[in-house]
């Protein structure tokens, strides 16, 4: 993997990232896609849409179907369908979103099924292994995300024990082989909660370790919008400005605009395909719902200013209508619409760096998403 910086514009960043599969032009958002399928949209859509990178989960892969069909398949770029590059989580978040049915200890982390209650041990050097076998392009190492609040003391002794599990995720790495002839890059992850000086610490020992990339994870866990930017400036300012930094789980629009304006490359979140299976779509000019009885007549596009597939063939009022009776392609067009918007704002925000127009269009779009209509993040 190589990561090639083009140009800045303050501390907003424009770059291209090269992996085995292909091309990244950042900033990039990617389309979560957690069990080999971003949900309620094709392969073929996500090409056309324009997404360049999606994500699966080691957790959930590992599970079902299981790695060794997985691998069976030649990897899982040949078992779903999908030759562009693909990022894998470790399952590091299941450790937080999951924690009624998972043991951590300095092994690693035990999880019980949410399938059917049995007992699995991930250790920094399984999900590596267990990466291996699924052959995605980026890697993460395994790590705890610690729940918002925690207390400062809690905080430090869980960066510690992730640092730990990212040292050996790195050996193992290292140690390994690429199973299906492209190589792999390994992302580590800054960890911390809102304390400063632990994110600090967290930095400072992650690059020491070394890895083709860094994440900044833990966040868009329920602090405020406020205080996340505020810890992405932290971690920034110590991340190497020659690798991508990757802003995990995040988030709205506007948020995406505020870190990129903090020197975030790449950013994924669940947000445009969730909330468009819930009849949510945004525009650039805030967000609405379609269950609304309001738009029953509104023959307008979703949203005017789109050129998307969706906005191109069809009706507020017949997403409307297809909500209301629960038909699906009501949530496949208001996906392929959210994912549009999502990876049009992307290259906007790029345009604007690259032309060093950035903070002026900035100030412009976030105040246009500061709409009455803006729907809050679910």
């Amino acid at each position: 993997m190589k990561f090639e910086l083009l140009t800045s514009d303050g501390k907003a960043r424009a770059g291209v990232l090269e992996t085995a599969h292909g091309f990244i032009e950042t900033p990039a958002f990617m389309p979560v896609g957690t069990q080999g399928s971003v949900k309620a949209i094709e392969q073929r859509e996500l090409i056309e849409v324009g997404a360049q990178i999606i994500l699966g989960n080691t957790y959930h892969l590992y599970l079902r179907p299981g790695t060794d069909i997985i691998q069976a398949a030649g990897g899982l770029h040949r078992f779903i369908g999908w030759n562009k590059p693909i990022l894998t989580d470790s399952g590091g978040y299941q450790v937080f979103s999951l924690n009624e049915l998972r043991k951590i200890d300095e092994e690693g982390v035990t999880f019980k099924s949410h399938l059917d209650g049995s007992a699995h041990l991930f250790t920094p050097e399984s999900v590596v292994q267990i990466q291996r076998q699924l052959g995605s392009d980026i890697m993460m190492v395994l790590d705890e995300c610690a729940p918002y609040p925690s207390d400062l003391e809690y905080a430090r002794r869980s960066n510690a024990l992730t640092l730990r599990w990212a040292d050996r995720c790195k050996s193992a790495f290292d140690a390994g082989k690429e199973l299906y002839g492209h190589s792999q890059a390994l992302f580590g992850i800054v960890q911390g909660s809102i304390f400063p000086e632990v994110r600090q610490n967290s930095a400072r020992d992650l690059v020491k370790i070394g890895f083709d990339g860094y994440a900044i994870g833990g966040l868009a866990v329920g602090e405020p919008a406020e205080v996340m930017y505020a810890i992405v400036e932290v971690c920034e300012a110590l991340l190497p400005v020659d690798k991508p930094r990757y802003l995990m789980g995040v988030g709205t629009p506007i948020n995406l605009i505020e870190a990129v304006a903090r020197g975030v490359d790449m950013f994924d979140c669940v947000l445009p395909t969730r909330n468009g299976r819930n009849a949510n779509i945004f525009g650039r000019t805030g967000s609405i719902n379609l269950r609304n009885a309001k738009f029953k007549t509104d023959f307008s596009p979703p949203d005017p200013d789109c050129s998307c597939y969706t906005c191109s063939n069809f009706s507020r009022a017949y997403l409307c209508h297809l909500f209301h009776v629960k038909e699906i392609l009501g949530l496949q067009l208001a996906t392929i619409h959210n994912l549009s918007f999502y990876l049009w704002l992307m290259r906007e925000t790029r345009t604007a760096i690259k032309e060093h127009r950035f903070g002026e269009w900035r100030r412009k779009m976030v105040n246009q998403l500061r709409s009455e209509d803006q729907v809050v993040a679910t």
